[in-house]
């Protein structure tokens, strides 16, 4: 497959800057990847279309403050992305900036807080925060809600509750498992009354999500990595149930991976590490049977998983549809239901 297969025209008003003022009143593009028909539904629908034998996974990652703004010796501005929090002091960190010296110089954050440049890997830097205060600490009090790039606005108070799930609990990511949006405290409680099962997984999402494919031949896309946590709990659950005869819904690509990657030798395993899987057409799913999930952007690795559970031509279709009638797209935009193209 191509870069350019995965293109599609997205005039840039659908992209949606706003959350809508509810978050279960977003649309929902329905794809049954095995006829490659598609119904027209609202996110409210979602209980409607599973069965009680269903078990629905979500990913219970917390997103952290971690844009942090502040100025080079020189008197530069320098933006902070925290991508991961390595201990008490110690924080792995992309940094934007007109000039980056390349010797170990202190960044002077806002509030009065530093940190120190003191290695460099790759894109990324090693930053150590000073004495007194930790990492945490320095990004609950200055730290900013890191809005994907292509939301064109600064983030706004209401952005620290609305950038995250319901059920978000273990916090590290640095972007939204953006699915997950949708679900608000009534849907989950008709979920639990319609006797739906769910479990979790704990993917912190990464910068990684929003790389474009910057090579022609997707067999040479190097995939990014990002730490995962699939417990013996869930693996449990999703014994359970193949047993009934039911499903394991996906809410959002991040699931999708975490679950491959533990049944990447053949059954579900306990896992916790890191995963690089990338998902495109001609892969074959162990664990998933559905995937509730926004719309990608063009070209993208996300969009490829998608075209790899419910069929290329269906899944192309169906965005063009999604253009045609106007849905809302990316991080604060509308939602797909998925099933797939062959049946497990």
């Amino acid at each position: 497959m191509r870069r350019s297969d995965l293109h599609y025209e997205l005039p840039k008003h659908l992209i949606a800057q706003e959350p809508l003022s509810e978050r279960s009143a977003s649309r929902l593009l329905v794809l049954d990847g095995a006829t490659g028909s598609v119904q027209d539904r609202m996110f409210r629908d979602v209980p409607s279309l599973l069965r009680p034998e269903d078990l629905l996974v979500f990913n219970d990652t917390r997103v952290i403050r971690a844009r942090l703004f502040g100025r080079k010796p020189s008197g530069g501005r320098v933006e902070v992305l925290v991508e991961r929090v390595l201990s008490d002091r110690r924080a792995l960190a992309m940094l934007r900036a007109s000039k980056i010296p390349r010797s170990e110089f202190t960044i002077l954050l806002d509030g009065g807080y530093s940190a120190t440049v003191v290695a460099r890997e790759d894109q990324r830097f090693l930053l150590e925060f000073a004495a007194g205060h930790s990492v945490s600490e320095v990004l609950e009090a200055i730290g900013h809600i890191p809005l994907p790039p292509y939301i064109e606005r600064a983030d706004q108070p209401a952005d620290a509750m609305r950038y995250q799930t319901v059920y978000g609990c273990r916090p590290g990511a640095i972007a939204a498992p953006t699915a997950g949006l949708h679900f608000d405290e009534d849907v989950l409680r008709t979920l639990t009354e319609l006797g739906i099962r769910q479990g979790f997984v704990t993917l912190h999402v990464g910068s990684g999500t929003f790389q474009p494919l910057r090579v022609d031949d997707l067999n040479d896309h190097p995939m990014h990595s990002e730490e995962c946590e699939v417990d013996e709990h869930l693996v449990g659950q999703v014994r359970a149930t193949r047993e009934r005869g039911g499903r394991v819904v996906a809410v959002g690509t991040t699931v999708v991976r975490s679950l491959e990657t533990a049944a990447r030798d053949g059954d579900l395993q306990a896992y916790r590490g890191a995963t690089d899987l990338f998902i495109r057409p001609g892969f074959s799913f162990r664990c998933v049977d559905a995937l509730i999930t926004n719309f990608h952007l063009p070209e993208s690795t996300l969009l490829a998983l998608v075209c790899a559970l419910a069929g290329y031509h269906e899944t192309m279709s169906a965005y063009r549809h999604a253009v045609d009638a106007r849905y809302r797209f990316f991080s604060y935009g509308d939602a797909m239901f998925v099933t797939p193209k062959i049946r497990r």
